[in-house]
């Protein structure tokens, strides 16, 4: 991140932190804000965000190492999230992750080369009844079958991909 990009992420982290006058509440909305923009949550973020909250560091970095969709590593720009509960896993889930490997040339735990993919594993997605469920981002994708994997990473290559810099990788 450039010193100027750093300079205004800081800026916005401090007007949130001032816009919940500095309460803890205000804490996880803003690691989600930075990660938005940066795909992950850097050491100099955490210790902009704890500066901005009047707390230790360690106490932003307790926040981010114990909710699993924030992260220290970058990832890709769409984050795929595959329910393993058992409800998904007697639906059909092994197949469908089976798909997504393939499809995107990638494991479970690993980003794409143009940094555009991250596949994750996810506890309940709270789709029980409609598993396999999978979470791209924000959108919930439900009844997912091995047949609707290339359709559904088309949408997202095809509607945001022309719009990613090249270069700017996990």
């Amino acid at each position: 991140m450039l010193a100027s990009e750093r300079e205004q992420l800081k800026a916005e982290i401090n007007k949130m932190a001032k816009k919940c006058d500095h309460h803890r509440s205000g804490l996880i909305p803003v690691l989600q804000h930075v990660q938005n923009i940066s795909r992950h949550i850097s050491p100099e973020s955490m210790q902009d965000i704890a500066e901005a909250f009047r707390i230790h560091p360690v106490e932003v970095q307790g926040v981010v190492s114990f909710y699993s969709f924030l992260s220290t590593e970058k990832k890709g720009k769409f984050v795929v999230r595959l329910c393993r509960t058992i409800s998904c896993d007697m639906a059909g889930k092994e197949a469908v992750a089976n798909q997504l490997e393939n499809e995107l040339g990638i494991e479970f735990g690993e980003t794409t080369s143009d940094g555009m993919f991250t596949l994750e594993f996810t506890n309940c997605l709270g789709m029980c009844d409609q598993g396999p469920a999978m979470l791209v981002n924000d959108d919930i994708h439900t009844r997912v079958t091995p047949e609707k994997i290339a359709d559904i990473i088309e949408s997202y290559r095809s509607r945001f991909g022309a719009h990613v810099i090249q270069g700017e990788h996990a």
